[in-house]
């Protein structure tokens, strides 16, 4: 492969991700890997360095090449809706108001916030408020317990940050099935069972749904207000025994 063939954003991608892999390498055999001179491999390196990779060389011919031992993580890309869950999962950590899980929460929300549009951020500096962690469930709560279904959970945050109204098909205590249209306003930690504090279409009235119990969820192109909190107090006080 001639260098001509390949652009060097390409290249600088190639030669990262080889040196990811931890595998002992030279960089004339990275140099041949990727059809290049060693000497335009060498200015690919000095500009990787300069953009902060860590990467450390042998002098000498044959010289291996790697990545500092002591480096970790670095750029890390998230897709939206792997955004979504992870700010949602540290909104949880701040309404927990550990210790243990505060040290880095400020910095890690403020480095995603930034990947969101400005529309997008004052839903997502929102949600902190709407989610509530209360005591954990009780034995025959869980005696009946189920891990929800992961595609209704993903599409269950999206409607939730976006404020959409969602169709969902749920199961009661019983097994009955119904079909509904729900608003879901607030979320409630009762560990480790989720419940959604919503306005049920099909009631006209607040109704707790929990989410191990929601199936097939389609997201609706139609927005909500957001209710307070305070309207769903007499239904939040029974969620831990249902």
């Amino acid at each position: 492969m001639r260098a001509s063939t390949i652009s060097r954003i390409d290249r600088l991608e190639i030669i990262t991700a080889r040196l990811k892999t931890d595998e002992p390498i030279t960089i004339g055999e990275i140099a041949r890997e990727i059809g290049v001179s060693v000497r335009t491999l060498n200015r690919d390196i000095d500009l990787l360095r300069s953009q902060g990779l860590p990467i450390e060389t042998d002098v000498g011919r044959g010289g291996g090449i790697r990545l500092d031992r002591h480096w970790g993580v670095g750029r890390i890309n998230l897709n939206y809706t792997e955004a979504v869950d992870l700010m949602i999962s540290l909104a949880i950590a701040e309404q927990m108001n550990s210790p243990l899980f505060m040290a880095h929460l400020s910095s890690i929300r403020h480095k995603i916030m930034a990947s969101f549009s400005p529309s997008m951020k004052s839903k997502v500096n929102g949600i902190k408020a709407r989610i509530i962690i209360g005591h954990s469930a009780s034995e025959f709560v869980l005696s009946n317990f189920s891990s929800p279904k992961h595609k209704a959970v993903e599409k269950l945050h999206q409607a939730f940050l976006m404020l959409q109204r969602i169709s969902v098909t749920y199961r009661d205590e019983s097994s009955n099935k119904t079909t509904r249209t729900i608003e879901p306003h607030y979320l409630f930690l009762s560990y480790p069972v989720w419940y959604v504090l919503a306005w049920d279409h099909l009631r006209d009235d607040i109704r707790i749904f929990r989410c191990d119990r929601i199936e097939n969820i389609q997201i609706l192109e139609e927005d909500f207000t957001l209710l307070a909190l305070s309207v769903f107090k007499n239904k939040r006080d029974g969620i831990a025994t249902n």
